[in-house]
């Protein structure tokens, strides 16, 4: 059916905002998605836990995105919980942040400091995920309200409009450089807008404006009043991964300044000769590579603050190459390291994922060095995906040596925390260049370790012999399971503790929201669930491709983001004005491009000159996530209730998220299968095929 003017009227008197109908969505949809990165972004800065957890809020923002659908039907008042959660969130998390953690299980390793101040984990996870579910649940409401006013697939398309906006205006404010008080000033606009009329009226509509204003503005005046405390403290400065805070002094008559990200002390700016006086380590591998000659070409990964670039240019180098992920980081080197090495001449510096960066270079290098590149947060989109982890595979051990010059080296160094670390990257360093590799360990409970390998056994000189790998040792990280940090081949029990909470908190939520009835009323759409389980893998499979492809930075993760619901308003555009295919050739077509991502190796894509491989990529990601979306729009436009329909959907990306822990088993390469069986199980339970199959 078509929404005319009296439907925009009706649903006025029902909502105080004026806005008509479509606008609504499109500025609830904004608000949902922007609100939900806001809540990632911000509470991982101030809850060190969700470094290692990040998809621990976009679970619970599935939940209570789900949970909002479903509620729209039969909601009378408008979501107030949702600010008024949000503030609460917001002030408990200031005034009892999670500043540094560090797992107990060997089984994984957290890099961060020893020590634990603010809630234990167990106490502060489950706060979030319940808090963020509710957030998310209010603006999920109000979308599900508009979905019951508009044909199906307008609905959706509106929706998916109105969240391209939310990721490309946070997007925007990232790439600004803004601090949280600007994602909170959004919020807050976009919900007064929404949920405040703008007539007070007389009597008591007035009173019920005033306690409308009062519901949503009361709670959201807190969050501005704390993020405008954390946004103007002169030592904090936002990047677009950390909240970044600095702090210079003296010591012993040497400059210092140390830079803290997520509440984590992540490195310092030393001047090159008091490290190398404090800290002789960080020159072996100029001692242990090149023998008999100073490296003259280097490439360090992991510059940072530029300690490491100093040092390079002390050791005589003659160009440095510095890669540097994080723009802020680097800048704050520039202005404030005490040897200034970036205004060196002799210096270049590349704000770019290390592995991508090689991919994209053909020079040859000297001497090419890890400085420790180990970050202190996931990728966004991927459970398991750190920043780094790309760069620690035995197939970037070995794009590392094609780029050495002949009598050229390979470095790298770190505090491991674990012998078996050390062991699984030397083993890793053999295995890409076919011969054992240097390897020095600094005796301290940290497990500080150099491991050096030369592009041939006489490029290096080893002061002790390494004694090899034990029968505990790893096998080396590939691409496909690059999870450095994992010790065993199993998922580890926290990890599958809290997956097996979060599900328990979906039925349960899920039951209550709905007053019982939610089951029975998502019961006929069983096959929307599981697409909506296998459009998660497929997305997760995506956003590691792409970051293998064309690096781990925002920005990458951020046009794939993007992509990915350009591709489904492109399904929705072709199924909204086309006569397409029946819904047996989508599913063809879905199983095909599934078998086109796994025919097609990485290392094929690896290979391939930078804008072709794009090419091939995109065509490769996007083409099943196309008719995926295809077939959901289909049987989505024939559902006889919407907001059922579309939060089993929703709730179905939420079992996906918790599926995804499964690449840690069987790598990112395995998700493929699990989505395949999961749209298979789609395909026998949509009603119209399984009437063709039972007649």
């Amino acid at each position: 059916m078509a929404v005319d003017s009296s439907t925009d009227q009706v649903s006025t008197s029902r909502w105080p905002s004026p806005l008509g109908v479509r606008t609504r969505l499109v500025a609830s949809s904004a608000l949902m998605l922007f609100t939900e990165l806001a809540l990632i972004r911000w509470t991982g800065s101030n809850v060190v836990h969700l470094s290692y957890f990040s998809n621990f809020v976009l679970l619970g923002s599935f939940l209570g995105i789900g949970i909002g659908i479903l509620r729209s039907g039969k909601a009378k008042r408008l979501p107030y919980y949702s600010p008024i959660m949000l503030g609460l969130l917001v002030l408990v998390i200031a005034w009892k942040p999670v500043t540094v953690n560090r797992g107990s299980s060997s089984s994984v390793i957290y890099f961060t400091s020893l020590n634990t101040t603010g809630p234990p984990v167990w106490v502060i996870l489950p706060i979030i995920f319940i808090a963020a579910a509710v957030v998310l649940a209010g603006p999920a409401e109000l979308v599900g309200r508009c979905f019951a006013e508009l044909p199906r697939l307008t609905a959706y398309r509106f929706d998916l409009i109105g969240s391209l906006i939310g990721i490309v205006g946070f997007t925007g404010l990232s790439f600004l450089g803004a601090p949280p008080i600007w994602w909170g000033l959004v919020v807050t606009v976009m919900f007064g807008a929404l949920m405040i009329p703008r007539s007070p009226g007389t009597g008591r509509r007035a009173v019920a404006t005033g306690l409308s204003a009062a519901f949503v503005l009361s709670p959201l005046l807190v969050m501005l009043g704390v993020l405008f405390h954390e946004s103007t403290r002169p030592e904090n400065s936002w990047s677009p991964y950390y909240k970044v805070q600095t702090k210079q002094y003296t010591w012993e008559n040497v400059p210092l300044l140390t830079i803290t990200v997520n509440g984590v002390p992540h490195q310092q700016a030393i001047p090159a000769d008091a490290r190398l006086q404090w800290e002789p380590q960080y020159g072996l591998p100029y001692e242990r590579a090149n023998v008999g000659k100073a490296p003259k070409n280097v490439l360090i990964i992991g510059a940072g603050s530029g300690s490491d670039v100093a040092i390079a240019l002390k050791k005589g180098a003659t160009h440095v190459d510095a890669v540097e992920i994080d723009p802020r980081i680097r800048d704050l080197g520039k202005a404030l390291h005490p040897d200034r090495p970036y205004q060196d001449p002799r210096v270049s510096s590349h704000i770019d994922d290390g592995r991508a960066f090689l991919s994209r270079t053909d020079k040859k290098y000297d001497l090419i060095l890890l400085a420790l590149p180990d970050s202190l947060t996931l990728v966004n989109g991927a459970s398991s995906l750190r920043l780094e982890s790309y760069l620690f595979t035995e197939e970037a051990f070995k794009s590392a040596r094609d780029h050495l010059n002949p009598g050229g080296a390979f470095a790298m160094y770190n505090y491991y925390r674990e012998t078996w670390l050390i062991d699984r990257l030397a083993s890793t360093a053999q295995s890409a260049f076919g011969h054992k590799p240097c390897v020095d360990k600094v005796g301290d409970d940290l497990q500080q370790a150099v491991v050096t390998v030369g592009l041939t056994e006489q490029d290096q000189s080893c002061q002790n012999e390494w004694a090899g790998t034990t029968s505990i040792t790893p096998p080396p990280a590939t691409d496909n399971r690059p999870f450095l940090y994992l010790f065993t081949d199993r998922i580890p029990s926290l990890y599958l503790v809290t997956l097996g909470l979060v599900m328990l908190a979906g039925l349960i939520g899920v039951g209550i929201a709905g007053g019982g009835s939610s089951y029975r009323r998502m019961r006929p759409y069983a096959d929307l669930f599981l697409l909506g389980a296998g459009f998660m893998l497929l997305e997760t499979k995506s956003i590691t491709g792409f970051a293998l492809l064309f690096g781990t930075t925002w920005v990458v993760n951020a046009i794939v983001f993007a992509g990915v619901l350009v591709a489904v308003l492109a399904a929705v555009e072709v199924t909204r004005k086309f006569k397409t295919p029946p819904v047996k050739i989508m599913y063809a077509i879905l199983f095909g491009g599934l078998a086109l991502a796994w025919i097609f190796p990485d290392e094929w894509l690896l290979s391939m000159p930078l804008g072709l491989r794009a090419l091939v990529a995109v065509l490769i990601a996007f083409l099943p996530i196309f008719a995926a979306n295809v077939i959901f729009a289909k049987r989505f436009t024939d559902t006889a209730d919407g907001t059922a329909s579309f939060g089993a959907n929703l709730l179905g990306a939420m079992l996906g998220g918790c599926l995804e822990y499964a690449a840690l088993i069987i790598g990112f390469d395995g998700l493929l299968i699990i989505a395949a069986l999961l749209y298979a199980g789609a395909f026998i339970l949509t009603p119209k095929i399984r009437q063709v199959v039972r007649s």
